[in-house]
């Protein structure tokens, strides 16, 4: 078991990121969650098993349909078991 932080960027904010993140997650298996951050990105703290987490990175580069995702940050973190399932968070500062 794996725990990434994420941050994307681009046009991902009113475009149903976070809401389709969560779906994507879920289905995937990946517990954790996503905000909106104030300066325009959304950060994403996930945790979830090695394959299962590649197949949810490939998605968050991308997004849904009316976002356009223009860069991705993610940094491991030290897996912590924290979550029981993907929610979405309101602002982050």
């Amino acid at each position: 078991m794996i725990r990434v932080r994420i941050w994307v960027s681009g046009r991902v904010q009113g475009v149903w990121y976070r809401r389709s993140a969560q779906a994507k997650a879920r289905e995937l298996g990946i517990t954790g969650w996503a905000r909106n951050l104030i300066d325009g990105r959304v950060e994403m703290v996930c945790e979830g098993t090695e394959e299962n987490m590649r197949a949810f990175l490939e998605w968050a580069g991308r997004g849904p349909f009316f976002a356009r995702v223009s860069t991705m940050e993610t940094q491991e973190e030290a897996y912590q078991g924290a979550f029981t399932l993907f929610e979405v968070r309101e602002f982050g500062f």
